[in-house]
Order: C-alpha cells, then structure tokens, then sequence
C-alpha cells in the first residue's frame, strides 16, 4: 500500500499563537508550529504543509477566506491524499459546512481541526488533534481514501463538519453534533462508524467559486419588534434570511410581524427558519404558532445548524438558480447536512 500524501493548510488560530509584548494572543509561523511536533516526521505519510500568506484569527473568517482554502483544495485535489486545515474554533462549524458545500463529489477527507491552547503550551490539546486528523485522513480501505467529506476532529470526535455547533469557549472538548452521530471515536483504539459516513458517488469532483453574501441571520426573542426585523428585510439587495425561530419552529402571532415577513418574501427574499434549540427541527404546522410562516412562504430548514443553513443560502444564492429551484435544493439534503 502506497503511503498516503497529506497536505495540512495552516490558516492560523488558537493552535499556532503566541502572546506578544503585552500579553495578546496572535498566529505565528507555520514552520514554528509543526517543530513544536517531532512526532510528524515518524508518522507512515508524506506530509507537506502550506501557510496562508495573511494568518488570521478565525473571527475574521468571510467568504474570501472561504473560496480561498476551496482553490488551494481543488488546485491540490490531484496531488494529495487528504487534508488536513489547522483552523480557529471561534468559526470553524461556518468553514466547514461553507467548504462541503463547495467541494462537490469529494472522494477524499478534508478534516478541519485546530485547539482550545496554542500548541506550544505544555497543556495543549492542539498536538492530539493534529496527529489524530491526520490519521484519520491517512485511512483507506480497498486503496482509496476511507473518509470522502468535510469533516471536523476535536477532542477524540471527528464529526461531519455541517452539523456541528462550538458549544463551548473553555472545554477541550468544544464541539458537538446535536443531530448526527460521530464518525468517529479516538481513543486506545480509532472506532469508526462507517454507516454515518457521506460516501462519494464516483461522479467528478467539483470546486465551486461563488457564494453570495446579501444575507442576514434573524434570531427571534420575546418583546421583538416588528421595526426591528424591518430594518433588516429592508436592507438594500439582500437576498436570503435565515430565521431561528422557537421549538419546532414558532414565531409570535403579532400581524405586524408576520407582515413584515410577507413583504420581504414578496419582495423576493428567501427565508430559512430553523430552531433555535439545540436537538431537534422545525416541523412547520406542528403548532399554530408556525403555521402562518408556512402558509406565507418561509422555508423549512428541517434539522439544520444555522451554520450550516446560512452557508448552503449562500451557496444556492451564488447560483442562477431560479427562486422555486433555490427553496426546492435548500429543503433537500446536498452533502449530508440534514435529515430527510
């Protein structure tokens, strides 16, 4: 069996920061960071590595960002094996379910994973979470790569990256799943649950370049106004909002507000509701309370992340989808993101 080829894409973050002259944390280099662990050049792969000429913290994450890890994937598709992306926690769910979306028919991993302390502090949980990423990204079966989508490893979990939420800022383990199971589980052993896994279908791999970012996010709260949600759909070229919405999907009564919705619907705005809860999806028409948000032409989002909902708007957004094509595609699962 030939030895896997990973390329790791360093884009900075926790992982690789030190604390400068007056104790703030920022990205150093990506040849500093892979010193800080020998145990690479032991491992059973030929691993290369590339920096982003501008490291960034993960707060400052945007669609550029985006499409910039998806060209170096896809320039690099043929090349490697797997890859491997040393990223901040703060908007790593967004990136991965931004790339899955993106990189289409993928037959290869692409496993997001970054730490909680930089890597160079004696209690860092940055060194397993590289060593384990990439020996996931190593594992084949039948000579091709065992993991074929955009993934996401933290603490012994490696997730499928467009459903999971960071649900913590202090734990190691700051990642959770609340709608699909693990893919896999790293401890003495790796046990993976090959029935969770997205497989690819053999058709081409595809690397999108457009996403669209005239969107909003809307998070309903008891006392909102109908002039607050106004101010929003009354954005100038905004085409998509993603409503979270109560329980399995409830919005207040009040006709100011509902009309506020109609209008922006009229006008051609798309909106996506999912649930504010953690566990679970918006049934639309379970409770009278969404019914007329279905019956004026919101959208469904079913079990969605909001991460993972405002990422595929803007990805069919970045299309010539028609209207009716965009809200049938958002309300069908593309590469794993919900249940059906």
């Amino acid at each position: 069996m030939k030895r896997p080829k990973i390329l790791i894409i360093y884009t900075g973050g926790t992982i690789g920061m030190i604390k400068n002259e007056n104790g703030v944390l920022l990205p150093f280099s990506l040849d500093n960071l892979l010193n800080d662990i020998p145990l690479l050049k032991m491992f059973p792969a030929d691993i290369h590595s590339v920096g982003l000429d501008n490291l960034i913290d993960s707060s400052d994450a945007d669609i550029g960002f985006w499409l910039l890890l998806n060209n170096i994937i896809a320039d690099n598709y043929d090349i490697f094996d797997g890859f491997v992306i040393l990223h901040g926690s703060d908007t790593m769910a967004y990136t991965a379910s931004a790339l899955s979306f993106l990189l289409e028919n993928l037959s290869k991993p692409v496993i997001l994973t970054g730490s909680q302390l930089p890597i160079g502090l004696l209690r860092t949980d940055g060194r397993e979470n590289i060593i384990a990423s990439i020996e996931l990204a190593c594992m084949q079966k039948n000579g091709k790569p065992l993991i074929q989508e955009v993934c996401l490893y933290f603490e012994d979990h490696l997730y499928r990256g467009n459903r999971t939420n960071k649900y913590s800022a202090e734990n190691f383990d700051a990642f959770i799943s609340p709608n699909y199971p693990l893919l896999a589980n790293v401890g003495t052993e790796i046990k993976v649950f090959e029935e969770n896994f997205l497989l690819s279908n053999n058709d081409l791999f595809v690397s999108h370049k457009n996403l669209c970012n005239e969107v909003a996010i809307i998070k309903l709260f008891p006392g909102i106004q109908s002039k607050t949600i106004k101010s929003i759909t009354e954005i100038s070229g905004l085409k998509g909002i993603v409503l979270e919405t109560y329980g399995s999907g409830n919005a207040p009564t009040n006709n100011d507000i509902i009309n506020c919705f109609k209008e922006a619907i009229a006008k051609g705005i798309i909106i996506l509701n999912v649930t504010q809860c953690t566990v679970g999806k918006v049934q639309q028409g379970k409770y009278e309370t969404s019914t007329k948000l279905r019956e004026i032409g919101i959208v469904s989002g079913g079990d969605m992340t909001t991460e993972a909902a405002l990422t595929k708007l803007m990805f069919l957004l970045g299309k010539n989808y028609t209207r009716e094509e965009c809200i049938k595609i958002l309300t069908t699962p593309l590469r794993g993101e919900m249940s059906y």
